[in-house]
């Protein structure tokens, strides 16, 4: 008998703990730099309208399926879909023809690899969305971002201790150097911080959804924005810090392109954690007087918040300090803790702590969402204990994350695995932790996302999902835009005329079937190059 489900104690728990999955390393890192690269406020704009196209619909929707069923990825489709779908039919059979071209074309890897999926949807249906979103792509995701998660742990640990101190960006990248790269001599320090980052994550689900993932999240995201907000202050203090204020918040529209759109999109997209089950299991540990709407556009100001505010922490302090802005995890690992030791006062140690436990609390957060699907599903579909599902789910992430440790710069750690993979796939991305990045980002995420915008509008129906919407969230959803925006709600004669038209049900509905497809859509092709934009 599998253990009973529990439900968060409260919205403010649920809105945390949403905030926690959706809050990650993107934010602090990845937004900053896009949005100084792509127009600065300009971009921000774009940004923001894709939030609304992509992820306020996808997000209700999976959010929706998740509390109708009070079920994991797999069990919530098995539980809405019906048994035989012709439009999962003619996906699965179009799939698995796909995968057999592939195998002509001595793509033969591939082949085979879109030929189970092919077969898994013939075989279980629109159940093998909830596979894919529910259990491999969380499962790899964490594999590799574990090995980021643990480079944050070392670097506050080294940031607290006082051994992150710098004086040019070359010592600091020569320090970083052998931990990206792996080198044998330094395999059990990689190693050992993403075992501790995943051993931290496995304890806070051991408790359970409140005793361990919403109190952790009611006490990890305040400190966050806390850590944060120290760091603004400090930085916006600093002499010259106004360049980089400029930097990344004026509006430059000459540097807004087809490509900038699309970095909008996908940004828009995997910040919200779309598409990896996570929505769906939290979902369904919210009670029906939730109101999902209300409670999706608090995270996205929350979530645009964070990203908004770690520009101002960062960029300020690297312009004052004299650097450039760097692309990739140089960054975060090179150019910061040199900036933040050259900051006058000779707090360095104190700010670069104060950046990297903040790093490492977005990390953490994330990865126990990621974790909690695999979690869910193992008790809700194989009826384990949640210690046994926990120990199960850590052991073997683990294991998968410890090969991507030794490969992050190269396969030369672990030769007989490119063997294989160049076998099978022909010559793979330049390790592990790329290959299984490029797999979910550029195949699996997009892939999903644009399933559970099919599956709500057009195979479960914007009708069902819109009726479990309205259990919490009041007449405001069925009342006509112009009205609410004017504050005309409530008086006699309002909302009644007009009352379908243009309400926010009535939008949700036609995005979600039409819009956010298509939007998704285009991300896919661009990112997997079937299509590109100069």
């Amino acid at each position: 008998m599998s253990e009973k489900r529990e439900h968060w104690s409260g919205n403010w728990g649920f809105l945390m703990a949403l905030a926690g999955s959706a809050i990650g390393l993107g934010n602090i890192w990845k937004f900053p730099y896009v949005t100084g690269k792509y127009g600065g406020g300009a971009f921000v704009l774009v940004y923001l309208c894709c939030i609304m196209v992509i992820g306020l619909p996808i997000l209700i929707g999976e959010l929706t399926i998740g509390r109708t069923t009070g079920l994991n990825p797999i069990g919530a489709f098995a539980a809405l879909c019906p048994k035989r779908s012709k439009l999962a039919d003619l996906l699965g059979g179009i799939i698995l023809l796909s995968g057999i071209a592939l195998i002509t074309f001595s793509q033969i890897g591939y082949g085979i690899l879109v030929m189970l999926l092919g077969a898994v949807i013939l075989y279980g249906g629109w159940k093998a969305i909830g596979l894919i979103s529910g259990v491999i792509t969380p499962f790899l995701i964490l594999g590799y971002y574990g090995v980021v998660g643990g480079w944050t742990l070392i670097y506050a640990v080294k940031a607290v201790t006082g051994n992150l101190v710098f004086k040019t960006a070359a010592e600091a990248q020569a320090a970083f150097t052998p931990i990206q790269q792996a080198a044998p001599g330094t395999w059990w320090y990689v190693i050992g911080g993403q075992l501790a980052f995943m051993t931290l994550c496995g304890i806070i689900l051991w408790f359970g959804v409140k005793k361990g993932i919403e109190r952790c999240s009611k006490v990890l995201m305040p400190s966050l924005f806390v850590l944060l907000i120290v760091l603004i202050l400090r930085s916006i203090s600093l002499p010259g810090a106004s360049a980089g204020i400029k930097f990344f918040l004026s509006p430059d529209f000459s540097k807004l392109s087809a490509e900038a759109v699309l970095v909008a999109l996908g940004q828009a997209f995997y910040t919200l954690s779309l598409g990896m089950g996570i929505s769906i299991v939290y979902g369904s540990y919210v009670r029906k007087e939730t109101n999902l709407p209300k409670s999706v556009l608090q995270l996205i100001g929350l979530d645009t918040m964070v990203a908004m505010m770690a520009g101002l922490a960062i960029f300020p302090a690297v312009f004052a300090m004299g650097f450039e802005p760097a692309a990739g995890e140089g960054l975060v690992f090179q150019i910061l803790p040199t900036a933040f030791n050259m900051i006058p006062g000779g707090l360095g140690s104190v700010w670069s702590s104060f950046f990297f436990i903040a790093v490492s609390i977005a990390a953490l957060t994330s990865g126990i969402s990621l974790m909690e699907v695999i979690v869910s599903v193992l008790i809700d579909y194989f009826k384990m204990k949640r210690w046994a599902a926990v120990l199960f789910s850590w052991s073997s992430i683990s294991i998968l994350g410890v090969f991507c440790s030794i490969s992050m710069n190269s396969w030369k750690n672990i030769p007989w695995m490119e063997k294989g993979l160049t076998t099978l796939f022909g010559t793979p991305p330049g390790s592990l932790f790329l290959t299984l990045d490029n797999l979910t980002a550029n195949w699996f995420l997009p892939a999903a996302g644009m399933a559970v915008s099919v599956f709500v509008g057009w195979v479960w129906g914007v009708r069902n999902a819109v009726n479990e919407i309205r259990k919490g969230a009041g007449r405001e959803l069925d009342t006509n835009f112009f009205i609410l925006l004017s504050g005309m709600r409530g008086e006699s004669g309002y909302g009644d005329s007009y009352k379908h038209i243009f309400t926010p049900a009535s939008v949700w509905g036609f995005f979600i079937r039409f819009i956010t497809p298509v939007s998704v859509m285009f991300v896919f092709l661009n990112m997997t190059g079937a299509i590109k934009f100069n």
